[in-house]
């Protein structure tokens, strides 16, 4: 009868650790609720230093730029996604580690604004600047964004639309 129970435990046991096993990857968390209005801020202020208009909030960026994000989570291990294709402008940011609010996000991108050169529309050279420019581009009006929390590795990857895009080949940002 002993015998019995064990092995009706060791089973249950088994079966238990094979369904845990099998669960889906946890989902993102939430966004804070004041998440769009932290990226829009962080955004429209490096705009207004170089004499650019603000953005507006864009909901369907935000859920084009949510569903990419999640997709690179669940699909790609959150490396980056190929946005070459995309007919939106996009920024993306990956951190190992740890997460990042919305602001650190952008300043993050806008760092990269002391490698442009107005003058002659380039970066330094062995330096990108990309990112700062597509953040401060004139013609962009919208901005939707969203992050993805990686379980496997604790790290954060955020993507953001822009509406139009930025980077004309030819064109100065502002």
């Amino acid at each position: 009868m002993l015998i019995n129970h064990c092995f009706a435990f060791t089973a249950l046991l088994l079966l238990t650790c094979q369904c845990s096993a099998q669960a889906p990857p946890p989902a993102a968390p939430a966004p804070a609720p004041n998440a769009s209005q932290e990226y829009l801020a962080a955004h429209n202020q490096a705009r207004a230093e170089v004499g650019v208009g603000p953005l507006r909030w864009s909901e369907a960026l935000a859920k084009s730029a949510s569903l990419t994000a999640r997709l690179q989570r669940d699909k790609q291990n959150c490396s980056f996604a190929n946005l070459s294709n995309s007919r939106y402008g996009g920024n993306q940011l990956w951190a190992g580690g740890f997460a990042v609010t919305p602001r650190v996000a952008v300043e993050t991108w806008v760092a990269e604004k002391k490698f442009y050169n107005y003058a002659d529309n380039s970066c330094a050279a062995d330096r990108r600047c990309g990112v700062y420019t597509q953040v401060v581009w004139k013609k962009t009006t919208d901005v939707g964004c969203a992050q993805a929390a990686c379980s496997h590795d604790r790290s954060t990857l955020t993507i953001c639309f822009y509406d139009p895009p930025g980077n004309v080949v030819g064109e100065k940002p502002y």
